[in-house]
């Protein structure tokens, strides 16, 4: 009697077991990724701080760019430059209303990143001198579904003070 009694124990703690195995294997084979995807403005050697403050006409800014993908699946991101004031900075659903001059494409895995070291052109326009300015880089996602780039909400910016003589 004994016996059996020590045999049900045993098997009830072995089926105890195998059952808390298999419930901890699924739930680290099932775990849920939290998508994302980030977007940072670095300073010219690619470290945070120590940002240019003020700039000049026509000049190109070294700065570095830096991209993020977490989102579960390959994807092709732009990162779109515009220059512009604080009153055209982006929000989270629309993008800046000043013009984009310039942007770049990149495809990353899911996990990957990318820096972009990259020279941002001061364009020429004598109204901004010795006034205040600001560089806006927004990320954009390629919708493959829709097969069009469409805005994250995401953007990093950089308030500066123009300096130098019109351009002829």
């Amino acid at each position: 009697m004994f016996v059996d009694l020590l045999d049900d124990e045993v098997f009830a703690v072995l089926t105890a077991l195998i059952v808390v195995a298999s419930v901890f294997t699924a739930a680290q084979e099932f775990q849920r990724i939290e998508p994302f995807n980030a977007v940072g403005l670095l300073n010219e050697d690619c470290k945070i701080g120590d940002y240019p403050t003020f700039v000049l006409i026509g000049e190109k800014l070294p700065l570095c760019l830096y991209v993020f993908n977490n989102m579960g699946r390959p994807e092709a991101y732009m990162i779109v430059y515009r220059f512009g004031s604080k009153d055209t900075l982006p929000t989270n659903t629309t993008s800046s209303t000043a013009p984009a001059l310039w942007n770049y494409t990149v495809v990353l895995n899911h996990g990957e990143e990318a820096l972009l070291r990259a020279s941002i052109p001061i364009p020429a326009n004598p109204a901004l001198i010795g006034g205040n300015a600001t560089l806006i880089f927004e990320l954009w996602i390629y919708d493959t579904g829709g097969g069009k780039w469409v805005y994250t909400g995401r953007w990093v910016h950089l308030h500066v003070r123009v300096e130098g003589v019109p351009l002829p």
